[in-house]
């Protein structure tokens, strides 16, 4: 099966959780990330959800899962240990035309979730298109050792820059060879090193105007 790779926005949308262990745990935690909506049906929680229900991170629908909770649903995510109801609650969310996830049943999903790599804004994720989530683990791990939190910082200062860059009104092409300039820069080995003043004098070669330390470490601390 072929899958379309897609990178999709949560926040206060509604979605389903039906299991409350260590599984739906570690689903629940990043959506929650995210800013979903989330709402959990489960008989037993385990002790993160616990605390964030008492959080209210989330909401507790109740223990026996009935179609419709389904009703204003954006996603469903169906971790139970019983795969008989985690493809009956697949099939039921299909029908209704939802995102529906079913931990290691990829049968009854019509999205399945890559394992990921972040740092601030950028997300690298890796599929292996259901075949094998322990080789698409074992890859994260090696990303995880190569990509460290200074792409989080270089991101956000990139950011600040595309922005100041569009500002100035330019036209497409010639903001595209300003962005390819600074990326294939040694910008990010400066950030690295900390070198803030030589970071400045880049960036304002680059940019053809003076841009000040203190706005480049702004940047660096943007959300």
């Amino acid at each position: 099966m072929a899958y379309y790779p897609i990178i999709v926005e949560l926040k206060d949308k509604k979605i389903i959780v039906v299991g409350g262990g260590n599984v739906a745990q570690r689903k629940v935690m990043t959506l929650v990330d995210c800013g979903a909506d989330v709402h959990i049906i489960s008989k037993e929680l385990s002790p993160l959800l616990k605390v964030y229900e008492k959080e209210r991170k989330v909401s507790i629908q109740g223990t026996e899962f009935k179609e419709d909770e389904l009703n204003g649903a954006y996603m469903v995510i169906a971790a139970t240990d019983d795969s008989i109801e985690n493809s009956r609650i697949g099939k039921l969310a299909k029908k209704k035309g939802i995102l529906v996830n079913v931990v290691d049943q990829p049968d009854d999903c019509n999205f399945i979730v890559p394992s990921i790599v972040k740092r601030g804004d950028l997300i690298i994720a890796i599929s292996t298109s259901g075949k094998s989530p322990a080789l698409a683990r074992k890859l994260r791990k090696e990303l995880e050792s190569l990509y460290g939190k200074e792409y989080e910082d270089y991101l956000n200062l990139m950011g600040g820059l595309r922005k100041e860059i569009i500002k100035k009104g330019g036209s497409s092409d010639e903001n595209r060879e300003i962005f390819t300039l600074l990326v294939d820069s040694p910008l990010f080995e400066l950030i690295c090193g900390g070198e803030w003043e030589k970071i400045a004098a880049l960036i304002g070669g680059i940019l053809k105007f003076e841009i000040t330390q203190q706005k480049i470490i702004n940047y660096l601390k943007a959300e």
